[in-house]
C-alpha cells in the first residue's frame, strides 16, 4: 500500500482517537511495515511529547512529466545547495526546544522531543512529509506489533510558504492537529472555515498589505507597478495590496506574476515590462526564490531607477543585498529581536554532531569547500544532494564556524527565527496547561498524562506570555498582533548594502497613528529627495482633475476652474462656485469679497456730477440775486416776478437733489432721493407752466372786452402751482407707504463686483412719478408752442418752448439710457438727466433776461418791452 492510499484508508475508515496520538491500531500495524516509503527526518529526538517540524532546507524539486502509462518516479531534490537560512530556523527550533527541557518554570520533569523534516519547498514533499508526521509513522522498522512512539507528534511547526503550509493544513486541520508556521503570511490562512487548526506568530499579509498601501500614499506614489509571485502568498498577498491602494486611490499601471518553476521566458518578460513602464516605484508581493531570479535578470540588462517597495519576505534577507542596483528599496519586516545563546548554540557543531547529520554534512561541505572521511552518511548525502563529493579535498580541521560568512551564522538580525522561537514557546505553553497545575506556589506536571493534539489545541487558543520582552498571543483567526519594522537598503561606508530600521508600524494603534517614520530614508540611486511616481503631475488649486479617456483615475488633466469657482485644494476633482457676496482671484485657488461700487464722492463722475450739482444752484441763487436786486426793473415785473423766484427757488432744489443721489444708499437716503427729485422737479414744472398761462392770459387780456385776467390772477396762480405740486406729493406718499425704495446688493450685473444701489421698491410708483412730470411738461410744452409767436417785443412764451424742448429731449432720452446702463452708471444717468434738464430751464428762461439786465439795460424799458415784433 501507497503512502497515499494509507492516508484516503486512514482519513475513510480510520479512527484516529483510539491511541494516545491519533492513529488506530491497525494503522499502527500497517505503518510498521511501511519503512521502505517514509524520509527520514533532518533532525530528531524523542520526548514526553513530541513537535514536528516542517522546514524548507532544500528550494527545488526535480520536476518529472508523468504520462500516466507508468508508476511516478520517487521525489528528488535537483542539484542546488542547502539554504542555510532555513537551516537556521531548524536550528533555532531545537534550541528553543532545549530551552525549554531545561527551564524549571516551564513543563518542569517533562522533556519535548522533536521530528524535524526538510519539505524540499514543494507541495509534493510537503504533503509526503506531513503524512508522515500525522500518521505517526517511524522510519525504524519493527517487525512486531508494538511500534515506537517516536513518530506521533502533537502539533506541527512549519513551514514557510504559505502554498506550503496550505497543504499541510488542509490535512492536519480535519484531525485538529495544531499547526503553527513561523513565515506562512497568506491572509488566506485566517479563514478558521478551512484551516480550523492553523495558527501563526508573524502577522497575516492582509496588515502588511494596508502597511505597504498606506506607504505607498504617504509618500505620494499614485502610479506604480505591481510584481507578485504566482502562489497563494503572492496571489493573495497582492489582491489585499491592490484592494487597500485603490481605497488610497493608487493606479496600477502593470500587475504581473511567475513563478520560479515556470519557464525562463516568463521572467524575462516581465523584466521587459519592469524595464518599459513608466511607473518608477514598484510594489513587489515576492517569495525571495521568485525575487532572487527577478533581479538576476534585471542585472543583465538593467533597466531605469527604479524604487523598490518589497514585502517582509525578501525585503529582509540578507542574501538579496548583493544586488547593489536595488539600494533605497523599503518595505516592512519583523521586528528585530535578540535570542540569548542561540549564536553559541548555532556554532556548536563539533565534527561528531555533523557526521550524525547528513543535512549538517551538506551544509559543512557546501560552506567550506570540502569533503569530510567517507562514510555511509557521505554516501547517502552525496545521492541526496546530487553532488559530486570527490572533486572536493577532505577537510582537515581548521574550518571555522565563526569566521564563516553566511546566513547560518548571521544572528544580527534575528526576525523570522524569533518566530520559530515563540511558535515552540507557544505550542510548550499550551502543553504546559493541559498537563501541569499551579499547587502552593509549585508547579506540577503528569508526563503519564493522556493528551490529545485537540487539547492542545484547545490552550493553544488561550496562550499569553512574554519571553524576552516579546509578547505572544493569538486572536480568534490564529493571527498575532500586526507589528512591523521599516527596513531601508542603506549603503554603509564600505559601499555595502546594509538594512536599517527607519520607521515602525503598529495596527493596534489608532488610525491615522499606525505609521511613524523615525529616521531618515536614503531612496533609489542614494537619493535623499523621494522619488516621484505619478501618471500626472498633481493639478494645482485652481484647477481641476479631468480624466483621461481609457485610462486609470490617476491619469487626468488640469482644467482651470470656470468663471465664478474655486478649487482650494491639490487634485481636487471638482470646483465649486463662491458665496453669492464672493468671488474668486485670478488664481482662483479663493473665494475673496467683491468690492461694493456705488457712485462716491470719491469718484471722479461723483466729484464732477456734484460740482455742477452745487454749480447749478449757485447759479440759480445768483440769478436770483439779479431779479432781486432788478425786481423794479420792466423786465423783471413783465414776467411774473412772483412766479419767476418760485422757479428759481424750485430749480435751487432741483440742482440739490440730485446730491441725494450721490453716495452709499441708506434706507432714508433711498426714499429721500426719488420722493425730492419727483416734488421738486413737479414745482419747478408747475412754475413754468403757469408763466406759460400767464402768458397767454395776458395776451388775450389785451383784445377788447377780455376780462380773463381777473380769472388767473396771483391768487389763482399760486393755486395752480400748489394743486399741481400736492398731486405729486400724494403719488409720492402712496409709494412711500406702499413699497418704498430701499437700497439692495445688486449681485446681478456684474459677477466680480457688488452694485450697492436703491431698489424702487414699486416700479409703477417710480414711473408714475416721472409719468406725472412727463405730462406736465409736455402740456406745458404745448401751450408753450401756441404761445410762440404772440407780437410782444419779448415773449417769453419762446423761451419757455425752447426750454420745454429740451426738458422732454433730456427724460426722452432719459429712459433707455437709465434701463441700459449698468451699475453705478444709472445713478448716473438719472444725475445728469435731472442736471441737464434743471440747466436747460435756468438757461432757456432766465439767461436772456439776466443778458439784458447786466449787460443791455437800454433794453429794459417798458417801451422796448411793448413794441410788436415786425415779424
Amino acid at each position: 500500500m501507497g503512502l497515499f492510499e494509507l492516508s484516503s484508508a486512514l482519513v475513510l475508515g480510520g479512527s484516529l482517537n483510539e491511541t494516545n496520538n491519533g492513529v488506530s491500531a491497525e494503522a499502527s500495524s500497517v505503518q510498521c511495515k511501511l519503512q521502505g516509503t517514509l524520509r527520514p527526518p533532518a533532525f530528531s529526538a524523542d520526548g514526553d511529547y513530541i513537535i514536528g517540524g516542517v522546514f524548507s532546507m532544500h528550494l527545488y524539486m526535480h520536476t518529472v512529466k508523468h504520462n500516466y502509462t507508468a508508476l511516478p518516479e520517487p521525489l528528488k531534490l535537483s542539484v542546488c545547495s542547502v539554504d542555510s537560512r532555513e537551516l537556521r530556523f531548524s536550528r533555532a527550533m531545537i534550541f528553543a526546544i532545549e530551552e525549554i527541557n531545561n527551564s524549571p518554570e516551564l513543563l518542569p520533569g517533562i522533556t519535548l522531543g522533536y521530528q524535524i523534516y526538510d519539505s524540499c519547498a514543494s507541495v509534493p514533499g510537503t504533503i509526503k512529509v506531513a503524512f508522515q508526521l500525522t500518521n505517526g509513522l517511524d522510519v525504524v522498522f519493527h517487525p512486531s506489533d508494538n511500534c515506537s512512539q517516536s513518530g506521533m507528534v502533537l502539533a506541527i511547526i512549519g513551514d514557510s510558504g504559505s502554498t506550503l503550509s496550505i497543504s499541510i493544513s488542509r490535512l492536519v486541520g480535519p484531525f485538529n492537529i495544531p499547526q503553527v508556521s513561523y513565515y506562512s503570511t497568506c491572509e488566506c490562512l485566517s479563514d478558521k472555515q478551512q484551516y480550523p487548526s492553523f495558527f501563526r506568530t508573524i502577522p497575516s499579509d492582509r496588515f502588511q498589505a494596508d502597511a505597504l498601501a498606506k506607504l505607498v500614499k504617504h509618500f505620494g506614489w499614485t502610479w506604480i507597478g505591481a510584481v507578485r509571485s504566482d502562489s497563494d502568498y503572492g496571489n493573495n498577498g497582492m489582491a489585499s495590496f491592490l484592494d487597500a491602494a485603490r481605497k488610497e486611490g493608487i493606479c496600477v499601471e502593470y500587475s504581473e506574476s511567475f513563478y520560479r518553476a515556470h519557464p525562463r521566458s516568463r521572467v524575462r518578460r516581465v523584466a521587459d515590462v519592469i524595464r518599459r513602464s513608466t511607473a518608477v516605484v514598484i510594489v513587489a508581493f515576492l517569495a525571495t526564490g521568485e525575487m532572487k531570479l527577478l533581479l538576476e535578470e534585471l542585472e543583465k540588462e538593467p533597466s531605469p531607477p527604479r524604487q523598490w517597495i518589497g514585502s517582509e519576505t525578501w525585503v529582509t534577507d540578507p542574501q538579496m543585498l548583493r544586488f547593489s542596483f536595488c539600494a533605497g528599496a523599503i518595505g516592512f519586516g519583523i521586528q528585530q529581536s535578540v535570542i540569548p545563546g542561540l549564536r553559541e548554540f548555532l556554532l556548536d557543531l563539533p565534527p561528531s554532531k555533523v557526521a550524525a547529520s547528513t543535512l549538517l554534512t551538506e551544509f559543512w561541505e557546501d560552506s567550506f569547500n570540502c569533503r569530510l572521511a567517507e562514510s555511509e552518511k557521505m554516501k547517502l548525502a552525496d545521492e541526496h544532494s546530487g553532488s559530486a563529493a570527490s572533486d572536493k579535498s577532505v577537510c582537515d580541521g581548521s574550518e571555522d564556524l565563526q569566521k564563516l560568512q553566511s546566513p547560518y551564522t548571521d544572528t544580527s538580525q534575528l526576525r523570522v527565527t524569533n518566530m520559530v522561537y515563540k511558535a515552540v514557546y507557544a505550542l510548550a505553553h499550551a502543553i504546559h496547561s493541559a498537563v501541569c497545575q499551579e499547587t502552593n506556589f509549585t508547579t506540577q506536571c503528569e508526563k503519564l498524562t493522556k493528551l490529545e493534539s485537540k487539547q492542545i489545541l484547545t490552550h493553544l487558543k488561550k496562550v499569553n506570555f512574554s519571553q524576552n520582552g516579546y509578547d505572544v498571543s493569538f486572536d480568534a483567526n490564529g493571527d498575532p498582533v500586526a507589528t512591523y519594522e521599516l527596513v531601508n537598503w542603506q549603503k554603509s561606508e564600505t559601499g555595502n548594502l546594509e538594512m536599517v530600521t527607519v520607521g515602525h508600524y503598529d495596527a493596534s494603534l489608532p488610525v491615522g497613528q499606525e505609521f511613524r517614520l523615525s529616521s531618515n530614508i536614503t531612496w533609489m540611486e542614494g537619493r535623499t529627495r523621494v522619488p516621484v511616481s505619478v501618471c500626472s503631475d498633481s493639478c494645482l488649486p485652481g484647477t481641476r482633475k479631468v480624466l483621461q479617456k481609457g485610462k486609470p483615475s490617476c491619469c487626468y488633466d488640469c482644467l482651470p476652474c470656470p468663471e465664478g469657482e474655486i478649487s482650494n485644494q491639490t487634485d481636487s476633482n471638482d470646483c465649486f462656485p463662491c458665496p453669492s457676496e464672493f468671488w474668486p482671484n485670478s488664481e482662483r485657488n479663493t473665494c475673496l469679497l467683491k468690492p461694493v461700487e456705488f457712485l462716491s464722492y470719491n469718484d471722479i463722475l461723483g466729484i464732477i456730477l456734484a460740482a455742477f450739482s452745487v454749480g447749478g444752484a449757485c447759479l440759480a441763487i445768483i440769478t436770483a440775486a439779479v431779479f432781486f436786486s432788478h425786481r423794479a426793473s420792466p423786465i423783471v415785473r413783465a414776467n411774473n416776478s412772483e412766479l419767476s423766484f418760485l422757479l428759481l427757488f424750485s430749480l435751487t432744489l432741483c440742482f440739490l437733489c440730485s446730491l441725494t443721489f450721490i453716495g452709499a444708499p441708506s434706507d432714508w437716503s433711498c426714499m429721500l432721493r426719488h420722493t425730492a427729485f419727483g416734488i421738486t422737479f413737479v414745482l419747478c414744472i408747475s412754475c413754468v407752466l403757469g408763466k406759460t398761462i400767464v402768458v397767454l392770459m395776458a395776451f388775450k387780456a389785451t383784445l377788447p372786452g377780455s376780462n380773463v385776467m381777473k380769472w388767473f390772477g396771483p391768487p389763482q396762480q399760486r393755486m395752480t402751482v400748489v394743486s399741481f405740486t400736492f398731486i405729486q406729493v400724494l403719488i409720492c406718499t402712496i409709494w412711500l407707504v406702499l413699497s418704498p425704495p430701499f437700497p439692495m446688493k445688486n449681485l446681478n450685473t456684474y459677477k466680480e463686483k457688488i452694485i450697492l444701489e436703491c431698489a424702487l421698491g414699486s416700479a409703477i410708483g417710480f414711473w408714475a412719478v416721472l409719468g406725472y412730470i412727463g405730462l406736465l411738461a409736455a402740456f406745458c410744452f404745448i401751450l408753450a408752442v401756441l404761445a410762440r409767436k404772440l407780437p410782444d417785443n419779448f415773449n417769453e412764451a419762446k423761451l419757455i418752448t425752447f426750454s420745454m424742448l429740451i426738458f422732454c429731449a433730456v427724460w426722452i432720452t432719459f429712459i433707455p439710457a437709465y434701463v441700459s446702463s449698468p451699475g453705478k452708471l444709472t445713478v448716473a444717468v438719472e444725475i445728469f438727466a435731472m442736471l441737464a434738464s434743471s440747466f436747460g430751464l435756468i438757461l432757456c428762461i432766465f439767461a436772456p433776461k439776466c443778458f439784458i439786465i447786466l449787460f443791455q439795460p437800454e433794453k429794459n424799458t417798458k417801451k422796448n418791452l411793448m413794441n410788436k415784433n415786425e415779424s
